[in-house]
């Protein structure tokens, strides 16, 4: 006789917990952790002057531009809160300094679409293209820098000259045009090498040189068809701005500098020059002035002769 087999079949039957089980908790937590922050910002604002709540107020005004980017006051409030002021879009919103802004940003583009077409024109200008690896550019703070840099076995100029090489003289008059078509304003700056410059004549050195090298190139410009106008400054800076800092008797450190002056360093340029920077005399001047008396021939008595 076989044995019966039983099956047992066990279901487990979930209880419930009699407190409704642990999500409470985790409510209740958050719950107490807001009510401590808040009462934290309650007694941190009741313990706060007038002013410091004002600056809160104000922070939390601030665009949102400006408090991603970090940057400047986006208003024109006195407050020294950034981005401070009771609306930013408003008369009494930083709308001068945001077009300001705006305009060093499309000029900076301009000027380095000008870099590209001034690069594209020394590739394909046959003048250019020989001296290409002497013609320098690029974009600094005051504007767009073109560099025409000596090279050893091709000098700009002629040796302890200011005398152009005539393949300087194709340069610059070939660049004339391309710089008369832009609206920017140019200057101009000579430099030299570390080699102290002598011809027996201590009143002339290096200095000299690179004022008369820079007003040299000027000249040429203008023969090339730019507007003398445009230029703002000529000078000479001998050896104290290197290229190649590391060998100041580098060849390359003998160059001209044209700058394309932005719109910033052009009004700076204009300001420093401008006539409304009037002479003021100080005290000094003022006494020797108010001490000096003029003597007529009348009253000038010449001195006794001696016995």
């Amino acid at each position: 006789m076989s044995e019966e087999k039983r099956i047992v079949v066990k279901r487990i039957t979930a209880g419930r917990d009699g407190h409704h089980g642990g999500g409470w908790k985790i409510a209740y937590a958050d719950f107490m952790t807001a009510m401590m922050a808040f009462f934290l910002v309650m007694w941190l604002l009741s313990i706060s002057t007038d002013k410091q709540r004002e600056g809160i107020a104000e922070r939390f005004r601030m665009p949102l531009k400006v408090a991603l980017s970090g940057g400047d006051k986006a208003s024109l409030s006195s407050s020294v809160i950034p981005g401070g002021g009771p609306d930013s879009m408003k008369s009494e919103g930083e709308r001068q300094v945001t077009e300001e802004d705006r305009q060093a940003d499309e000029e900076a583009a301009r000027l380095a679409e000008v870099k590209r077409q001034i690069e594209e024109l020394i590739e394909k200008h046959p003048v250019f293209r020989q001296f290409q690896s002497q013609i320098l550019i690029d974009l600094t703070t005051e504007g767009l820098r073109l560099q025409i840099v000596d090279s050893e076995k091709r000098p700009m100029f002629e040796l302890a000259s200011a005398r152009l090489a005539p393949y300087t003289r194709a340069i610059l008059r070939a660049l004339a045009p391309a710089l008369n078509e832009l609206p920017n304003k140019i200057t101009l700056s000579g430099h030299t090498d570390a080699i102290v410059y002598t011809n027996g004549d201590r009143s002339y050195g290096n200095w000299e040189l690179s004022a008369d090298r820079a007003n040299a190139s000027r000249r040429e410009l203008v023969i090339g068809g730019m507007d003398e106008k445009k230029v703002m400054r000529v000078v000479g800076l001998a050896d104290s701005m290197h290229l190649d800092k590391a060998d100041p008797r580098n060849p390359i450190n003998r160059r001209i500098s044209i700058i394309l002056l932005n719109r910033k360093t052009q009004q700076q340029i204009e300001h420093e020059n401008s006539a409304e920077v009037a002479f003021q005399p100080g005290p000094a001047v003022v006494a020797a002035k108010a001490s000096t008396q003029v003597l007529s021939p009348a009253s000038f008595q010449p001195p006794a002769p001696h016995p």
